[in-house]
């Protein structure tokens, strides 16, 4: 458990600060001379909103940069959840823990070794982070375009209810986990391949090499094994996620 629960602390550290840097960085370059001067002093939450098109960006960017952190960290976590299949199936080394994995990799494949699968990792990441960041804007600018009408002024997501953001956060968590969860069942199998492979002499497979393998033995279903219930798991997690940033966003600013 302790590798899935340092792996959400870290991915989601990294997707919330990752989006605000990448919105400040758009708000920097899209913005005149004269537009940096006048916002220079003005709190965050009071400066022009950005177009969902600049906040899915931001998004896919921030997803992009927690995968260099992720990759790491899921290995770790993929290896240790496989141990006992790979045990009864093969001869594998049996990890008592992280840091065993962790001395493992690096005696045995030196610092690249924690990064097999990261080319899988980037790509769900990134497109995860458009599809997770921008479903939950897209929620809620619907709601407050519709509280905008229902009361005749504006609207800002800092009034939004706490039900309302938590809809927001289920349906990005709901549009991330389906939208990429193909790449993620590749991403698993290729950090994993050191176990479940070794006694069949193959274990270092590529992105497409793992693909085709995996439509071979089941087709396009192969791919979506487990994802309803994936999808299902990241709706409550999302919204509960979604709802402490915002919460928190209030609070400090």
């Amino acid at each position: 458990m302790s590798s899935p629960l340092v792996g959400s602390m870290v991915e989601n550290a990294a997707l919330f600060v990752g989006y605000r840097q990448v919105q400040r960085l758009i708000r920097h370059y899209s913005a005149t001379p004269s537009e940096r001067d006048r916002y220079k002093n003005v709190p965050e939450d009071k400066l022009p909103p950005l177009s969902l098109s600049q906040l899915v960006f931001a998004g896919a960017a921030s997803g992009g940069i927690a995968s260099f952190v992720l990759t790491p960290v899921e290995l770790i976590k993929c290896k240790l959840q496989v141990q006992l299949v790979s045990m009864a199936a093969t001869q594998a080394i049996k990890f008592s823990g992280p840091f065993h994995v962790i001395r493992h990799v690096a005696q045995t494949h030196g610092v690249s070794g924690f990064y097999r699968g990261f080319l899988a990792t980037l790509l769900r990441e990134a497109g995860g982070g458009a599809f997770w960041f921008g479903a939950y804007e897209y929620t809620c600018t619907q709601f407050i375009k519709y509280h905008e009408q229902k009361l005749g002024r504006k609207v800002t997501k800092d009034e939004l209810s706490a039900p309302e953001l938590m809809l927001g956060g289920a349906l990005g968590g709901m549009a991330y986990n389906a939208s990429l969860f193909p790449i993620d069942v590749i991403k698993s199998q290729m950090q994993t391949d050191e176990q479940l492979l070794s006694s069949k002499g193959s274990s270092q497979r590529s992105f497409v090499q793992t693909a085709k393998e995996i439509y071979r033995g089941g087709g396009i279903k192969a791919f979506y094994r487990g994802c309803g219930i994936t999808v299902a798991r990241s709706a409550p997690t999302s919204a509960i996620i979604f709802l402490t940033y915002e919460l928190l966003s209030r609070h400090f600013g």
